[in-house]
């Protein structure tokens, strides 16, 4: 079809009927060097449109398929530190697990998982090429196979910033983790509870405060 054209997910099913899970293999693509963008990466498309950007390798060709070292899974005990350390609040956004927003014209709740980041940097440097990070599903899809952090842009931000704000992160920084205020900390704990929990917290909080 060409690099920049635009097809639907119904034309990509009907194009490929006998192949199984056909959006999970396009993601997949993503780990190879194809960019194929969604409407979350290009506000013109529509929901079911994507956009095929940038052919990657060929992975029809034996040996060529195997996804990169960075993507190996997971462990459970991995993901579970990944989170706790985050305080089970989403990097980019935080937002709180099953915390309730708007995404794409609808009311979704907030599913966090633990995602490899990609850090650019230029030089000499002690950054590891990928880190691990909180993110909601939200804030982890699109945008190609990995989410990338610019340390020039991000030194930019930092500039920009008020001096006490400055003073604050730098604090963050010489602690290797964000100072999150009690509220921040139980709020974060309290979006794991399950529905039934979170109602037995509001009623001790009525109690308390009653």
């Amino acid at each position: 079809m060409g690099e920049n054209k635009v097809f639907t997910k119904a034309e990509l099913r009907e194009a490929f009927p006998d192949v199984a899970q056909i959006d999970r293999r396009l993601r997949d693509l993503r780990d190879h060097g194809w960019r194929i963008d969604t409407s979350r990466d290009d506000p013109s498309l529509r929901q079911q449109e994507q956009r095929f950007v940038t052919r990657g390798a060929d992975v029809w060709i034996p040996g060529r398929s195997k996804a990169p070292k960075h993507k190996a899974s997971l462990t459970a005990a991995q993901r579970a530190k990944v989170l706790h350390d985050d305080n089970y609040l989403c990097r980019s956004c935080g937002v709180g697990a099953g915390e309730a927003y708007e995404d794409g014209g609808g009311i979704e709740l907030a599913k966090l998982n633990a995602s490899r980041r990609k850090v650019l940097h230029s030089g000499e440097s002690e950054l590891p090429e990928y880190q691990l990070v909180t993110e909601c599903k939200r804030c982890g899809t699109g945008g190609g196979p990995d989410r990338e952090v610019d340390l020039g842009a991000l030194l930019e931000l930092v500039e920009d910033l008020a001096p006490l704000e400055q003073r604050l992160f730098a604090k963050w920084i010489d602690a290797d983790q964000r100072s999150f205020s009690p509220i921040e900390k139980v709020w974060g704990i309290y979006r794991t509870l399950p529905q039934e929990s979170r109602a037995a917290v509001a009623q001790a909080i009525d109690d308390m405060t009653g």
